[in-house]
């Protein structure tokens, strides 16, 4: 079977490698554009074009699918087409020359979009997934051939269910390949969307309730990392430990400091927080910025 690979950040990068380490035939692959990164703004491949340049897979990046894309499906004739983490929509006529699956980080059709993860976190879920489906028209709306769960730990952040979902989404792509054509059923459900991050998602308010702060830390933890306000400037915060529930009539004061952490106080209880990062310096436990003078007991997040 010849498969055409669709993909561009590290999500979609270690699904191709491993595709291409159990022996399947993939005769092409297209990522988006290179950009520039870094301060020097040094034009870097995107992870998956550097798997299949390691791999002597040709590797396209074409402005248009409906031109560009079009003619590599003519020249390679692939089977079937894999997507995980493109980056743009797949669109007719592209999108009718051949049969397209979606490799996606939730359990369909829960948080259809581009940030299924962290809106996951965000939510306080305690089971997301992973599932591939017919790519159509609409967004993550189509036909379903597999999905597998995963559970979520109460305190679980990003980085850590990322590569969770990213283990069992690698090994569910060669189970549907081993198995392709499968049986396709329709979406069926309560239908929740996960937009992209904004810069606001980011910043983190200690007048709501614990719970949703707790869970906004881990939605972006280790990156980017929530901010908030502290004596006029933005830090950073990660590594949500505990939670506390009790009555509380100030939002964001520095209750305690000790080696575990900050408990700082939110609507309906406390939360307790291990790093901080300021600006222009790397991360540090609460513990140690104290200690430094950094921060102390009784002042307050938030402005």
């Amino acid at each position: 079977m010849k498969i055409l690979f669709l993909g561009t950040p590290d999500f979609a990068r270690t699904h191709l490698e491993y595709l291409i380490e159990n022996g399947f035939n993939i005769v092409a692959v297209i990522s988006q554009p290179d950009k520039p990164k870094g301060r020097g703004k040094k034009i870097s491949f995107t992870p998956v074009k550097e798997i299949a340049l390691k791999y002597n897979i040709p590797v396209f990046q074409p402005k248009s699918l409906n031109k560009e894309g079009l003619k590599i499906i003519e020249e390679f004739k692939p089977d079937v087409g894999v997507v995980v983490a493109y980056g743009k929509l797949l669109k007719p006529p592209f999108l009718d020359a051949l049969e397209f699956f979606n490799v996606h980080a939730s359990l369909l059709p829960k948080y259809r979009g581009a940030a299924p993860i962290q809106r996951a976190l965000e939510n306080g879920e305690k089971v997301t997934g992973i599932t591939i489906f017919k790519i159509g028209e609409g967004m993550d709306d189509g036909p379903i051939a597999l999905k597998g769960k995963v559970n979520i730990g109460n305190f679980e952040t990003f980085g850590e269910l990322y590569l969770k979902l990213l283990n069992v989404g690698k090994k569910l792509l060669v189970e549907f390949l081993k198995n392709y054509p499968l049986n396709l059923t329709p979406q069926e459900g309560e239908v929740s969307f996960a937009p992209k991050i904004s810069k606001e998602d980011l910043v983190l308010d200690f007048s709501r309730h614990f719970c949703k702060v707790k869970d906004k830390i881990r939605a972006y933890d280790p990156l980017p990392g929530v901010k908030v306000d502290f004596n006029g400037n933005f830090v950073k915060l990660f590594g949500v430990v505990d939670c506390i529930k009790e009555n509380t009539k100030e939002y964001g004061k520095v209750v305690a400091i000790d080696k575990e952490g900050a408990l700082i106080s939110c609507e309906g209880g406390y939360v307790k927080i291990k790093y901080i990062q300021f600006p222009g310096k790397k991360k540090m436990t609460f513990y140690d910025a104290k200690n430094g003078g950094l921060i102390k007991e009784g002042e307050y997040f938030g402005g």
